[in-house]
């Protein structure tokens, strides 16, 4: 059965514009096919966005369309986009689904099958995605066992969800050469593909997939002779009966095809926007503007330009960063863009918040959905350099450092120049709270917050009174300080903190306060949960409570990449270098609540590969290592300014034992991963893997704010792992060589990427822990959770303090469960709307508290599912009178329990009855 199709990629090594004009191209010669010949059947590559980008430049053609997908002739979505499904969150591949099938049905509807023909690799998660959105049937190429040896597969997700899958032997375009030849040749190419595809038959139906990147098939295949469908039709039609091979997990082998690994690393500061961007958005935007906002007619509009903007980066030659420069350079602006987008809406509700607050407080909300006790910086004036919740319990805080008070000083001959500097109140950022003329100077005193009575007229009538110059301008600040203050609020909530003098006596107390050496005699920071000791080379050694201990942490290895932005190759001669020339450590801060040492550690790499002398560029790399009250793990940001070209950069640490697999958080999972990849497909099979919030190996946990690659590193062939090794960058220089030493065959055109060197400065963030024990034992979920979602601190502006909850009623829910994380909330058709998902090993139970009285599951397009049987809850986190959680009469707040199985996602929408 032949099925006539295109894949198209929306970018590559064109940019989107550039590659839309093909696209008008391509789909008005199949619009006019099939408005010629009924029988013409056409698949658009599973992707609504391609035909959404053809009807904004002809939008005339939207009935045809329409009427080609009512009749079953045009196969349209699922999907929105053909996205990468290790690169972005899992939120973000069941929203792409959402908008996909929404945009689809208004088209007409959607094709029933989970295409997913040329991503690179596939997640754990993606059948029970599917299954959420009601397919049952996917369809797919890369990533596929050994053991597969039919074109159909039961493909089993992380939680148990099984569905059909359709496997493509060679791949989306297996049928490409059935039409290329003369007419007279077409009995001898039927009987060649045949004979090559019988072997993989599970059913009594071959099918042949008839197309290839951004061409369209030609008009005769319908007088072939050979029967023509769309995907749907044909895999429904013929659906393989009997015994068929079963996979689990996710699909990364290179036996049946290569996944290209090296994407995963290729332009890593891609990974990091894109990462920022769905954390604003998902984690702060969506939820906090539905918890707290009022109105959000304008906050939606936005969070939903934003959503679609993640979602068409999130492609799977976008994000990945194997396009052209200019590609990487558009897709760098819209995630920006997006993220900025998101921004504003937290702007929105920041300024909703501040506005219940009076000036001078402080307004701290916790993005999660459990309490939480966290840091948050604040400038407070010197006179009141302490804060105090709303009972007037002491907040612990700790002084870092004085703000400048000279903010300018000019000299001016006419002093009527300085009102222009002023706007009202206003001079460079600040509000003007005094000025003194004398001496030839004029002074103006500013605040962050100024209080007390102010005219402009009184200003101007000042200046002008004070004659002719020349007059020095002086603009100075009051005396401010930034501290650290140790806040505790309650799930989803908020907590209003007030400034005040600091009050004689003991300091507020603290669990887990940071220790140093009394004698100052080495670099240690120690909070009883963990110890970390600077050695003199700059690695670390760690000692957690529990007793796991590991020493070298954080040892900085260089090696060439021969590669392409696909795949990781090194040079026949690679050398790995790991010694610094010279290594220094400052302290930055020492006090009960953080403790930091900077290391700088300076190294002599290679300039680039291919050069005829031996230069080398002197590099400083910078880590700065961080320890907090009652946090179990050491927090790390590296920078270094990238000048090499043609190399790979990688953090590496010792695992305190042996391990001979792994284990990483990513799309609503927690994979179990071995030390080695599957081979056969015409590519190294390098044992490198993605991770999106956590990876752990042998009692050693990393937590990552981005997607990173890492590796288990093995002391010989064979062995158990004794290293972890994160990349930090990866710089190359072509989308695809036609020649990568690891790579039969060309990945994409051998195009120059000077910019895929990623020169320039670069930081990366992430924390580091040792544990005994599981994964799960040391609950890695939960402190990534920690370490992803800051407490999100505003600046009251208020002239009194705010009555009730304040706007929205915000801390409305809280969540509870062993391993259950709350992956997004929302408010959908005037209901909330919660994601939870299971990272658990074993079944576990979620608890749903808040102000609702009615409950239900949903599925991933909001159709209530089935009701849940909500109960009576007399005890809420936050109530009480300490002012931290909205006060509610007894007996108010209501709870659901949600019964998961691991790895399992629910979708609850909360309301009332």
């Amino acid at each position: 059965m032949v099925v006539p199709h295109t894949h198209w990629d929306r970018e590559w090594y064109l940019p989107f514009q550039r590659f839309r004009v093909g696209l008008v191209r391509v789909l008005d010669e199949v619009l006019n096919a099939m408005a010629d010949d009924p029988a013409y059947r056409f698949t658009m590559d599973g992707q609504l966005a391609a035909i959404e980008d053809y009807l904004e430049i002809r939008p005339a053609r939207r009935g045809d369309v329409a009427r080609f997908v009512a009749e079953g002739r045009l196969a349209v979505g699922p999907w929105l986009i053909l996205a990468d499904e290790f690169l972005c969150s899992g939120e973000t591949l069941l929203r792409n689904l959402e908008y996909g099938m929404r945009g689809a049905a208004a088209l007409g509807g959607a094709m029933p099958v989970g295409y997913l023909p040329d991503q690179f690799g596939h997640c754990a998660q993606m059948p029970q995605m599917l299954a959420l959105a009601g397919l049952r049937l996917a369809c797919l190429w890369r990533g596929v066992p050994a053991h597969v040896d039919r074109d159909a597969f039961d493909w089993t997700g992380a939680d148990g969800t099984t569905i059909r899958t359709g496997y493509l032997p060679g791949g989306y375009g297996n049928a490409f050469g059935l039409f290329t030849g003369p007419a007279e040749g077409m009995p001898d190419r039927v009987t060649a593909f045949v004979s090559t595809a019988e072997g993989w038959a599970a059913g009594d139906t071959l099918l042949a997939m008839y197309g290839a990147d951004h061409s369209a098939p030609a008009r005769e295949i319908t007088a072939s002779g050979l029967r023509v469908a769309t995907l749907a039709e044909a895999l429904t039609r013929d659906p393989a009966d009997g015994e068929v091979p079963r996979v689990a997990g996710e699909l990364r082998s290179h036996a049946r095809a290569n996944i290209l690994p090296g994407v995963i690393s290729a332009r890593v500061p891609l990974k990091q926007a894109m990462a920022r961007a769905e954390r604003v958005l998902t984690r702060y935007a969506e939820p906090l503007s539905a918890l707290w906002l009022a109105d959000r007619s304008a906050g939606e509009r936005l969070i939903d330009m934003a959503w679609r903007s993640v979602i068409a980066c999130s492609g799977h030659d976008s994000v990945t960063g194997c396009g052209s420069d200019e590609t990487a350079q558009q897709v760098a602006a819209r995630i920006a863009e997006a993220g900025q987008t998101a921004q504003a809406v937290v702007d929105l509700v920041a300024a909703s918040l501040a506005e219940a607050a009076p000036k001078g407080a402080l307004v701290v909300v916790n993005p999660s959905p459990f309490e939480r006790t966290g840091l948050v910086l604040a400038d407070l004036p010197e006179d009141r350099a302490s804060l105090a919740d709303a009972s007037g319990r002491a907040v612990p805080v700790q002084r870092l450092e004085h703000a400048p008070t000279l903010l300018d000083e000019t000299v001016m001959d006419d002093l009527s120049r300085l009102l222009g500097r002023v706007h009202e109140r206003e001079l460079y950022g600040h509000e003007i709270v005094s000025w003194h003329a004398g001496d030839g100077v004029f002074t103006v005193t500013v605040s962050r917050h100024a209080s007390g009575a102010y005219a402009y007229e009184d200003l101007r009538r000042a200046v002008l009174e004070a004659g002719p110059g020349p007059w020095v301008v002086r603009t100075v600040a009051e005396p401010v300080v930034t501290v650290a203050a140790l806040v505790t609020v309650p799930p989803l909530g908020r907590a209003v903190l007030t400034a005040r003098p600091p009050a004689p006596g003991r300091p507020a107390p603290v669990a887990n306060t940071l220790r140093t050496d009394p004698y100052g005699f080495e670099p240690v920071l120690d909070n009883g949960l963990l110890r970390v000791r600077v050695a003199g080379d700059g690695t670390l050694s760690l000692r957690g409570a529990d007793g796991a201990e590991v020493h070298g942490v954080g040892r900085i290895v260089h090696g060439g990449d021969a590669g392409d932005t696909y795949n990781h190759a090194p040079p026949p001669d690679d050398r790995l270098l790991d010694r610094p020339s010279r290594v220094l450590v400052e302290e930055v801060c020492a006090g009960p609540l953080t403790g930091a040492y900077e290391i700088t550690r300076v190294y002599d790499w290679p300039a680039g590969l291919g050069d005829d002398s031996d230069e080398t560029v002197p590099t400083a790399v910078t880590t700065r290592v961080e320890l907090r009250a009652g946090e179990p793990f050491a927090r790390c940001e590296i920078t270094m300014d990238v000048r090499c070209r043609d190399h790979r950069v990688r953090w590496h640490a010792p695992l305190p034992r042996a391990a001979a697999e792994s284990y990483a958080e990513g799309q609503f999972a927690v994979v179990r991963r071995g030390l080695a990849a599957e081979g056969g497909g015409g590519e190294r099979p390098i044992p490198t893997f993605p991770a999106e919030s956590f990876a752990a190996a042998g009692g050693l946990a990393v937590l990552l704010d981005h997607v990173t690659e890492y590796e288990i590193v093995r002391d010989e062939i064979g062995g158990d792992g004794t290293e972890m090794a994160l990349t930090l960058v990866r710089s190359v220089g072509y989308l695809s060589r036609n020649r990568n030493p690891y790579r039969d065959e060309p990945a994409g055109p051998e195009v120059p990427t000077p910019a895929a060197q990623c020169q320039g400065p670069l930081a990366v963030r992430f924390a580091v822990l040792p544990y005994a024990g599981e994964w799960h034992e040391a609950g890695l979920p939960r402190l990534a959770e920690e370490f992803r979602h800051d407490l999100l601190a505003v600046s009251g502006t208020g002239a009194k303090a705010g009555d009730g909850d304040g706007p929205g009623e915000g801390g409305r829910v809280a969540i509870s469960g062993d391993g259950v994380m709350m992956a997004a909330l929302r408010e959908r058709d005037g209901r909330l709307e919660v994601r939870l998902v299971a990272e658990h090993h074993t079944a576990t139970e979620a608890v749903v508290r808040g102000d609702f009285t009615a409950a239900w599951t949903a599925g991933v397009l909001g159709s209530p599912l089935s009701p849940l049987e909500v109960s009576r809850d007399d005890v809420f986190p936050g109530d009480g009178a300490d002012g931290q959680g909205p006060a509610r009469s007894p007996g108010s707040w209501r709870s659901v329990r949600v019964p998961l199985n691991p790895f399992e996602i629910a979708t609850v929408h909360l309301g009332r009855a």
